[in-house]
């Protein structure tokens, strides 16, 4: 916040009375909210604008070149654990992408940690160059339906809640809770009635989502049709359209986005990894898809800053105009979202901006609690009478899994895989420590011929989530990720294939965004030598364990029903 004598020069400097602190000279400024685009320099005192439309001098000139400039874009919904880097690596690697702000729910490391994984995120927050603001985790553990490392009460909460780096109350996942008055989730409700609450509602409609809005909720990122998000939109919610490393609906809902809904729209990742921001881009990859699916060119820019700003309560930003706060992106093509230069809080994004920054000490390194685990571990016994199993149905681009089943054979090994069919085996380990649980079923979808995949991270609890066409490479496979501290591995013919090490809670590595890009590419490879036919199955195999999302999820204490939020019989 601008004191006294810094107020006063901005005041000079925006009348060319004295010289700004930085001048971007000659940029083609687009004004997302009429779309006129005008040639002007910027200037900027301290982290704000101060003059536009007009030109100035300064004692830091950067030549714009000619070059468009839009406001810097805010990430509206994300959990960077799922980015698989510390939050100073995330901002390493995505400011330079465009994105000025991210709202993050440090959900995964709180399952794992508790209050502990909320603090190293605020922690963090302080030191990054791009603006992370932090909502509190609502939902910890997500249900009671699986095992997690910890757990929040609205007491565990309040001590962060006038941290400036806190925004409001992350998204209410667990809709059941709150339209059937669970006591615990009405207490936390309650305490951010005057704060912002962030949403979490897949395929809710009618009364129920008239009932879940009612308690002061304003987002949602799970919509994943254009009908869904229009009768969200209509009763006044807010719509993330989400482009992650799995959840992909900018496709289905790129329609909503017009003249007439952009300032109620914004944009969002939630999760998604380094090797698809090398590969794709992040915010900045949203924008040029929705451009080129004819969405209106400014009020896609609008979504991305200004929109996204005044759904969350930034009223400081989202706008290259004097008295706003100075983030600002440089594009050399504004259709194709092509950026070059990056300001944050009227700094120049620069290798040295990011050097500068102090460090914070990593937590969660000895979260991994689980015991090695033998073949026998992954046999499946039918249920006296049972001719058919429900199977998890796994579709691409989708967090939302699907209930099939399948007749399977059954030997003195119990009920086998079905390779012919794609179908193959899937099980929950629980990793903390707390009582030892598996939890055994089948998934189809991954088209895996041989081997196995583990992951470490698995929404929301994290525990250990395995799939397999060999009990053996599972066994392998699992091993080996307790041996790492936690992370994904790859297992072929009784050995290890391919791994990346997340030993920071399980979930983030202590490598470069770099390193974890490459060690990703090859995990990648691996498993599609395995035969599988996902285009990103590591994220994929983590929503398996994910029991607030439809229809059919799997967790340690056995297969889990959504839809009847209970245990499949």
């Amino acid at each position: 916040m601008a004191d006294r004598d810094e107020l006063i020069r901005m005041i000079m400097a925006g009348q060319g009375k004295e010289p700004a602190d930085l001048v971007i000279r000659n940029v083609r400024l687009l004004d997302v909210i009429t779309g006129t685009v005008t040639e002007t320099d910027i200037a900027i005192v301290g982290d704000r604008i101060v003059g536009t439309h007009a030109e100035y001098e300064g004692k830091t000139v950067i030549d714009g070149a000619g070059r468009y400039a839009v406001p810097g874009f805010i990430d509206t919904h994300l959990h960077i654990e799922s980015s698989l880097v510390t939050p100073l690596e995330f901002d390493r690697c995505v400011l330079p992408h465009g994105v000025t702000t991210a709202l993050c729910d440090p959900h995964e490391i709180a399952n794992v940690l508790g209050a502990e994984g909320i603090r190293y995120f605020l922690d963090s927050a302080a030191e990054t160059v791009m603006d992370i603001r932090v909502n509190l985790s609502s939902c910890v553990p997500a249900t009671e339906f699986e095992t997690a490392g910890a757990r929040l009460e609205i007491e565990d909460l309040l001590p962060f809640r006038d941290h400036p780096k806190a925004l409001g109350l992350a998204e209410m996942m667990n809709f059941p809770g709150v339209l059937n008055a669970d006591p615990g989730i009405i207490s936390k409700l309650v305490a951010f009635q005057d704060g912002h609450i962030d949403g979490h509602a897949p395929l809710l409609s009618g009364t129920a989502l008239n009932g879940y809005l009612a308690a002061g909720i304003r987002t949602d990122h799970e919509a994943t049709s254009a009908a869904e998000a229009r009768e969200k939109l209509a009763k006044g919610m807010a719509i993330l359209i989400r482009e992650g490393s799995v959840s992909k609906d900018l496709e289905a809902l790129a329609e909503i986005l017009d003249e007439n809904t952009s300032s109620f729209v914004a944009l969002c990742t939630d999760d998604r990894n380094p090797l698809d921001i090398a590969e794709e881009g992040h915010l900045d990859s949203s924008i040029r898809r929705l451009i080129a699916r004819g969405r209106p060119l400014h009020h896609v820019y609008r979504a991305a800053s200004h929109s996204a700003a005044r759904i969350f309560g930034l009223r400081d930003r989202g706008l290259l105009a004097p008295g706003w706060r100075a983030d600002i992106v440089l594009l050399d093509n504004l259709e194709r979202c092509q950026v070059s230069d990056v300001v944050a809080a009227g700094r120049l994004v620069t290798p040295e901006l990011f050097a500068a920054r102090r460090s914070v000490a990593p937590v969660g390194l000895t979260s991994m609690k689980a015991t090695p685990v033998t073949v026998e571990a992954f046999v499946t016994e039918p249920k006296p009478g049972q001719n058919r199993v429900p199977v998890i149905g796994v579709r691409p681009g989708l967090i939302l899994t699907f209930r099939e089943e399948a007749t399977l054979a059954t030997t003195e090994h119990g009920l086998q895989p079905d390779l012919a069919a794609d179908v193959i085996k899937v099980a929950v380990i629980e990793r903390h420590g707390i009582n030892g649980n598996i939890g055994r079923s089948f998934v189809t979808g991954f088209g895996l011929r041989r081997g196995a995949i583990a992951s470490s991270v698995g929404h929301d609890s994290h525990n250990i989530t395995v799939v397999g066409a060999d009990d053996a490479d599972m066994a392998v496979a699992v091993n080996r990720l307790i041996e790492l501290g936690g992370g994904f591995v790859v297992a072929d013919g009784g050995k290890v294939t391919a791994e990346l090490a997340l030993p920071l809670a399980g979930l983030m590595s202590l490598n470069s965004f770099e390193q974890v890009a490459r060690d990703l590419h090859k995990l990648r490879d691996a498993a599609r030598y395995l035969g599988c036919t996902l285009p990103e199955p590591f994220l994929q195999v983590a929503f398996l364990a994910l029991p607030v999302i439809p229809h059919l999820k799997m967790t340690d204490r056995g297969l889990f029903d959504v839809d009847r939020f209970d245990f499949v019989s």
